[in-house]
This record gives C-alpha cells, structure tokens and sequence, in this order.
C-alpha cells in the first residue's frame, strides 16, 4: 500500500503540475487572445475610420466629377463664346478699317468740296462784282435813257405845239 500512495502522491504531483502547465499555458493563450482582441478591435477600427473617410473621398470624387463636368461644360461654352467674340471682333475691325477708309475718302471729298465751293464762292462774288456793276451801268443807261425820254417828250411835245400852231396859221390863212 505503501506504494500505491507513492503512486497516487506521483500521480497528484503530476496531475498538479500538468494542471499548471495547463493553467500557465491557458493563461498565456488567454493574454494572446485577449492582444488579439485588441488588436482586431483597434484594426477594426481602423477599417471603420477608412470606410468612413473612403465613402467622404467618394463623395468628394463624385463631387469633383460633377465639378470637373461642370467647369468642361462651362470651358466648352466660353471658348465657343470666345470664338463667336473673336469672330465678332475681327468683323468688328474689317469694318473699323472700311469706315476709315470711307472717313478718309470723304474727308478728301470734302476738302475738294469745299476747294470748289471756295472757287466757285470766288467766281460768285466776281460774277456778282460784275453783276452789281452791270447793274450800276444799266442804272445809268436807264437814268440816261429817262433823261433822253423826257427831252424827247418835251421836244415832241414842243413839235406837236408849233405844228398846232402852224396848223392854226394855216387854217387862219385860208380862211
């Protein structure tokens, strides 16, 4: 018996310090899984976070797209506008340089204009000169003219006189 208790002592006192193996083995598993769990909670928190701020990079891509579409559209529309500017400018300057071209012309037109209008002013005022001193001739002549009227009416006058008088001797000698 004495043997069996030796066996059993040994069989507890291995039972035993199987158990702490088991228990210190446990226990370093338990640590493990416990850092494990943190681990997997921190990463997991960290898959949170970049979800969350991929579904805002998302938002602002799609924001951006439209943005970018936008600023395309817009683009498109301005140069087409520029070119119809551009276009309207280059017409704008044909004509600019048409209208200079028909300034200067007239500018030349008028300036000759007013040369023969100062020629033909200087012909007027000759042609009325001569006019004022035709006129004046004429006024003469005319005062000459009622002057010489005048005497002959007074002569015939005179003559129609003597011969009623001549006429009257006549008459009275034959009588």
């Amino acid at each position: 018996m004495k043997r069996l208790g030796w066996i059993n002592l040994f069989g507890v006192l291995v039972l035993a310090l199987l158990c702490v193996v088991q228990w210190q083995l446990d226990r370093r598993l338990n640590l493990e899984v416990n850092r494990l769990e943190k681990g997997r909670i921190a990463q997991q928190e960290k898959i949170a976070e970049q979800e969350k701020a991929a579904s805002g990079l998302s938002a602002d891509l799609a924001r951006f797209k439209d943005q970018f579409q936008q600023a395309h559209a817009d683009a498109t529309e301005t140069r087409k506008n520029l070119r119809k500017v551009e276009q309207e400018n280059s017409q704008l300057a044909r004509e600019r340089e048409q209208l200079k071209a028909s300034v200067t012309n007239w500018a030349a037109a008028v300036t000759a204009r007013d040369e023969s209008l100062r020629e033909l002013n200087e012909r007027l005022r000759d042609t009325m000169a001569k006019l004022n001193e035709s006129v004046l001739k004429f006024n003469d002549l005319a005062t000459n003219y009622n002057a010489s009227v005048k005497r002959f009416n007074d002569l015939a006058t005179n003559y129609n006189s003597v011969v009623t008088q001549l006429n009257e001797v006549r008459g009275a000698a034959k009588r």
